[in-house]
């Protein structure tokens, strides 16, 4: 893809993969929902993998991890303001950007302050050193990912390959 990368803290529009429309067996997420890029990073091949964590009006339950997002960063990230948000970080998509078809409008609503970002990246790495982070990830990218057919807490967990 020729351009700018996306940076992390800007939001877009997905069809973000929840877990339980994975287990319904669909293959991309039902609807368009916003999003925050948390962590890009380049594979081995040169390719860019989009971390992607979904924004949420739903309260999220009390076994999820996610972080409420106050108005003035809503305001940021060109999102609403009348309704309770929430990021959630305890499930993310993993896309490749020049592979994605998912990804159609590549125009950013808005974006997060830095402060806000480092912690959706901070809350994220949390959940992953505590083995309970879930990804949804596009095979390519999951080549050195392997889905675990147990859940820990309700949550679906997945382990590195090396």
């Amino acid at each position: 893809m020729a351009g700018k990368l996306p940076e992390p803290g800007q939001v877009f529009e997905y069809h973000f993969l929840w877990y339980w429309e994975k287990l319904l067996g669909r293959t991309e997420g039902r609807k368009k929902r916003p999003y925050c890029v948390t962590i890009i990073v380049a594979n081995a091949k040169g390719k860019h993998i989009l971390f992607i964590a979904p924004i949420t009006s739903k309260s999220p339950e009390k076994c999820r991890i996610a972080l409420e997002i106050p108005e003035t960063e809503a305001r940021r990230a060109g999102l609403d303001t009348v309704v309770p948000l929430w990021v959630m970080v305890d499930e993310l998509n993993a896309d490749i950007l020049e592979a994605s078809y998912v990804l159609e409008d590549r125009t950013p609503r808005g974006q997060f302050s830095n402060m806000f970002t480092d912690m959706i990246i901070t809350h994220a790495h949390d959940v992953r050193k505590a083995g309970k982070l879930s990804i949804r990830a596009e095979i390519e990218t999951a080549s050195r990912l392997k889905s675990v057919d147990h859940e820990k807490d309700g949550v679906h967990i997945l382990q590195r390959i090396e």
